[in-house]
């Protein structure tokens, strides 16, 4: 009973004891949270700084994406610059090739208006030293314009008459029907040779088929110059003098095509091509005559049919016969 009594003493005690502490271990977690409330409330300000940051953080964000497209905004202006770059590139040879295809309408106009004693068509000569190369249409358009001419029809009918008179090509027959068919070829020559030696030949080959006048230099060296221009002509893009394959080959063309119209007997290729060389050399006369006919109509008529493009060339000639003479003579002083 002893030990009984004991035992439950010490019970008593250890659990008396263990009530009394318990409070003590609750006031001792509960005075940790007394500051940091304490903290919170001395702190009204705290969620400030987070809204700031959280500013800032968008403001980054936002830079951030903004940042490809800034990129990609040069990025396109440069692409937008070097597409009106090349486009202005593109756009230069355009605007040189129709300036050039419009000076060349212009002085083929002029050409047009070209005849001697108002007549005669030269429309094939030009009086400017520095014409512009004509395009293929304008060459084809030119040799067209030619064909139709009026003159061209009155001098098909003047050559029957001549062809006539001297009784050749007996094949074409006697009286009006003959004077007829000798008209009819000597007009299909003239729009063959025309054609094919001053319109698809040189469109085809770049060659110009017009004949430039020298107007300057003696007498012996314009005549030379223009019996020379039959076989020889300038090319389109180099400017240079080469042989006139065009009015050559038009000539020699145009010959056999004349066999299907012309009499047997004086139709062949020997014969066709001798033929197209006799009409090459027959049109030396021509280049003559449009070398000097206005340096005739100057003296006898007092019209000049260049304008004073003559003048303009004598001039720019003598000016360079002035400066090889100040070159030579410089030559010869540092030597």
């Amino acid at each position: 009973m002893m030990r009984l009594s004991l035992s439950w003493i010490a019970v008593s005690l250890f659990s008396g004891m263990a009530i009394l502490a318990l409070p003590v271990s609750l006031v001792s977690q509960q005075t940790p949270t007394a500051p940091a409330s304490v903290a919170q409330d001395a702190m009204p300000d705290a969620p400030v700084p987070q809204i700031e940051v959280a500013a800032v953080a968008d403001l980054q964000a936002t830079q951030q994406t903004q940042q490809p497209s800034a990129g990609s905004a040069p990025a396109q202006g440069s692409s937008n610059s070097s597409q009106s770059s090349s486009s202005a590139q593109t756009q230069e040879p355009q605007t040189d090739q129709q300036t050039q295809r419009e000076k060349a309408a212009q002085q083929v106009q002029e050409e047009e208006h070209q005849r001697v004693l108002g007549i005669v068509p030269t429309f094939n000569t030009s009086y400017r030293s520095d014409a512009v190369s004509m395009s293929a249409g304008q060459k084809i358009d030119l040799a067209f314009h030619s064909s139709i001419d009026p003159f061209t029809f009155a001098a098909a009918f003047l050559v029957a008459g001549y062809h006539e008179a001297l009784d050749d090509d007996t094949g074409f027959g006697w009286g009006a029907e003959g004077y007829g068919k000798r008209a009819g070829a000597a007009y299909l020559d003239a729009v063959d040779g025309t054609m094919i030696g001053n319109g698809f030949l040189p469109a085809l080959l770049h060659q110009d088929p017009r004949y430039f006048r020298l107007g300057y230099g003696s007498t012996t060296h314009r005549l030379l110059y223009a019996v020379a221009t039959s076989y020889i002509c300038k090319h389109d893009n180099t400017g240079k003098w080469e042989p006139n394959y065009s009015n050559v080959g038009g000539n020699i063309i145009a010959g056999a095509i004349s066999n299907l119209y012309y009499p047997s007997q004086n139709s062949g290729w020997g014969q066709t091509i001798t033929n197209g060389f006799i009409v090459t050399t027959e049109g030396t006369i021509g280049g003559v005559f449009n070398e000097f006919w206005p340096d005739i109509s100057r003296k006898v008529l007092h019209k000049d049919p260049t304008h004073g493009l003559d003048a303009q060339a004598r001039a720019a000639d003598e000016e360079k016969k002035q400066a090889k003479k100040a070159e030579e003579q410089q030559n010869k002083t540092q030597q």
